[in-house]
């Protein structure tokens, strides 16, 4: 059992959950709590990490899943609990965390199907946001989910946890030209509509029957300029009161829905 936060691997850990570089050097992120191992897909699970607690509590459930994955091979390590909540991201953390391998989603995995419904995210921030956008747009039936380079990174802990397994279902990849890849969509036949204040149609008035994608901006700024003009349409969500607009999150819940429900009754 590892009993130092001066252990090599334990170092090693805490560097993945601070710096995207790291993660993305090895092509890896931590995915943490019961829940998140449950849902890893048996292929991109790479080591285990408990603590000696929760290993006694659940070994059955490890060793279950990691049988039935044909990843019962792989190396468990045990942690003390004073070095575990040194790696943990959590307040109070579970007692167990994973290093998994990262995604690799093509462009036409998130336009593919025969009737697009794509989310289009630019520069947003916050990781509560993002993993909530993740986790709807699966409920709701996206496609996928396209982001630029300046979105919060997916593989956040606070966004992959954010997403209660969603981000393994979702298929998603970043843009380094997120207009171009727009005017790829529009090519292609896919309308563009943008969440906006200038917007003069009510959201409920389009029609989200045919390939359509939903342009979402920064939690503070909204949309970039260069972003929101290539929308075909801007539309809005009207509100009550003096409240001018919704998070982000909220806002892009509320579209996805309204298209979700548009396609169920055709």
């Amino acid at each position: 059992m590892i009993t130092s936060t001066a252990n090599t691997k334990v170092k090693h850990l805490v560097n993945l959950r601070k710096k995207r570089k790291a993660r993305d050097g090895e092509h890896v992120f931590l995915a943490e709590g019961l829940r998140m191992f449950r849902e890893v897909p048996a292929a991109m699970l790479k080591e285990i990490y408990v603590t000696e607690t929760f290993y006694k509590k659940e070994r059955g459930i490890i060793r279950q899943l990691l049988s039935e994955s044909g990843k019962n091979g792989i190396v468990l390590e045990l942690l003390s609990d004073t070095v575990f909540e040194y790696v943990s991201d959590t307040k109070t953390p579970q007692g167990i965390l994973c290093v998994v391998e990262q995604m690799d989603h093509a462009m036409e995995e998130v336009t593919g199907g025969t009737c697009p419904h794509i989310m289009v995210l630019d520069h947003l921030q916050d990781p509560g946001n993002l993993g909530t956008i993740f986790r709807t747009a699966e409920g709701a039936g996206v496609t996928g989910i396209l982001m630029d380079r300046e979105c919060v990174d997916i593989y956040n802990p606070k966004t992959i946890r954010s997403t209660m397994g969603s981000v393994y279902r979702m298929p998603f990849c970043y843009a380094d030209d997120l207009a171009g890849a727009v005017r790829r969509l529009q090519e292609a036949g896919i309308r563009i509509y943008a969440a906006h204040l200038k917007g003069t149609r009510d959201y409920d008035e389009e029609d989200y029957g045919k390939p359509c994608a939903f342009l979402i901006g920064n939690e503070g700024n909204g949309l970039t300029p260069e972003i929101a003009e290539l929308a075909d349409t801007y539309i809005k969500i009207p509100m009550k009161g003096k409240v001018e607009s919704l998070n982000a999150a909220i806002a892009a819940s509320v579209l996805m829905f309204e298209a979700a429900r548009q396609r169920r009754r055709m």
